[in-house]
């Protein structure tokens, strides 16, 4: 999957504050096609912005993940990893090996996981799925 999700936009839709070092981390996330922890993020804004802290990154990563412009993750790597807020619902499957994320949409899948849930009683409201797993042309 691929998409641009504007970051700065979704500020200014939610009320924040823009100022020029949020701005940079903004764009960073918007120009994102991975999910980057804090010290990717950093590293990536100190390209543009020298000036900007390690500890300004964590402070707009929480800031933007309180307004829900972030959504955070842990696949299993001991690091919180970040994406822009989706637009629209999908899952990740992560490579173990490489730890690279594929995003992916099965509708197939989503109306099997909204039938579990009515067969247990439930009304499907949300959920997030996470699969681990290894490359098959990998030579081990």
């Amino acid at each position: 999957m691929n998409r641009k999700i504007d970051v700065e936009a979704l500020c200014h839709e939610k009320g924040l504050r823009i100022t020029e070092q949020r701005r940079v981390i903004a764009q960073v996330l918007s120009d994102a096609s991975d999910h980057p922890d804090v010290e990717e993020l950093h590293k990536r804004s100190s390209t543009i912005d020298p000036g900007i802290s390690i500890a300004t990154v964590y402070r707009t990563v929480r800031l933007f993940e309180e307004a829900g412009i972030l959504e955070r993750h842990d696949f299993g790597d001991g690091r919180a990893r970040y994406e822009a807020a989706p637009e629209s619902h999908h899952d990740h499957l992560i490579d173990v090996e490489t730890g690279n994320v594929i995003e992916f949409v099965d509708p197939e899948l989503e109306q099997l996981q909204k039938l579990i849930a009515e067969r247990l009683g439930f009304r499907l409201v949300d959920h997030r799925m996470e699969l681990y797993g290894v490359s098959l042309d990998r030579k081990n």
